[in-house]
């Protein structure tokens, strides 16, 4: 008898090991291929049934929530005034909670890099799979928006998932074509997406920054509003006003053009053009950063992947990291 439920056992486990196999070649047989990293509204429409498209915002009442259009009554034109629900089928992802509260040399500080472990569980309660293409989905009315996207991406991409684009304009590009959104609740099944290796040649440190400081190997390119740049004035994470010495400005307002109800990202020849006027190299080693590294990511977003500069690295520590650990800043005069 024991002979014959060991064997039993033994071809409910194989049965299983196969199917789960069968499984995931299944899923990768059905990915698409994405055409780079962003996609736009049709590409996305025409193959919504083979990716995973992760909405990714910090108003999360909005995601069940009919849009909001004015109407004008001489044309019938509508004009999307509030982003509200999200693309059928899309998993939730909470900006808030891709980040991580973390210590630095006894300071706890907010909205951190992640860690691997942290980072793996969040994708994992929203549902996310291993080995299916990701888009990520963004509100898109806004740089911020984007920059959300971009964030989440570079940390999918740190983690070792290269499966991913950001879809242009995000939601609001969606409705602008068209196409509908569900207002349904999103209710998250547990996924087992798996983060691989920590590819930290994309990441810059404190430490980083301050051997460029010293050695002037890295051109520094602070993507925040010029207001704070200058220190005119200041996000409540940093604890002081200003810039990194040397650093150049890529302001948020340089990083997407609206279009269509929609900010998009734009071309590697329009980047280029912007970059020269910046004084600004599009190629070479590069950090960027901002308060805590979310609208840098944008930044790094447009060098790494839009010109190709894979020598672009993201100081997700940014100025809170550095104006927390007392270390100078260029500012206005006290």
């Amino acid at each position: 008898m024991t002979s014959v439920r060991y064997a039993i056992a033994t071809t409910i486990a194989a049965f299983a090991l196969a199917f789960g196999t069968f499984s995931v070649i299944a899923q990768a047989e059905t990915a698409a291929t994405l055409p780079g990293p962003l996609v736009n509204v049709q590409w996305l429409h025409d193959h919504l049934d083979q990716v995973t498209v992760i909405d990714i915002r910090d108003d999360m009442k909005r995601l069940t929530a009919q849009p909001d259009f004015t109407v004008d009554k001489a044309t019938g034109k509508k004009t999307l005034v509030e982003t509200g629900g999200h693309i059928p089928g899309a998993l939730s992802v909470d900006f808030a909670k891709i980040r991580e509260v973390r210590e630095v040399d006894g300071i706890k500080l907010n909205a951190m890099m992640p860690t691997k472990e942290f980072f793996q569980k969040t994708m994992d309660e929203a549902g996310v799979d291993k080995g299916m293409t990701i888009v990520i989905v963004p509100v898109g009315n806004s740089v911020d928006s984007l920059d959300m996207a971009t964030r989440l991406f570079f940390q999918l991409k740190y983690f070792g998932d290269d499966n991913v684009a950001v879809l242009n304009g995000g939601t609001n590009a969606w409705i602008a074509a068209g196409y509908p959104v569900s207002t349904d609740p999103i209710v998250p099944k547990d996924g087992n997406w798996a983060a691989a290796a920590e590819r930290t040649e994309m990441l810059a440190t404190t430490d980083d920054v301050k051997v460029s400081l010293k050695r002037h190997n890295s051109q520094l390119v602070d993507a925040r509003p010029m207001a704070q740049f200058f220190g005119i004035t200041k996000s409540p994470v940093v604890t002081a006003g200003g810039h990194l010495v040397g650093a150049r400005s890529l302001p948020t307002e340089v990083i997407t053009k609206p279009q269509g109800g929609a900010h998009m990202f734009m071309t590697a020849k329009e980047y280029r053009a912007i970059f020269a006027q910046q004084n600004i190299k599009a190629t070479g080693s590069t950090i960027d950063y901002c308060n805590t590294g979310h609208l840098a990511s944008g930044a790094w977003f447009v060098s790494y992947e839009i010109l190709g500069d894979k020598r672009a690295k993201l100081y997700a520590g940014s100025m809170n990291e550095w104006t927390h650990l007392n270390n100078p800043v260029v500012g206005l005069p006290d």
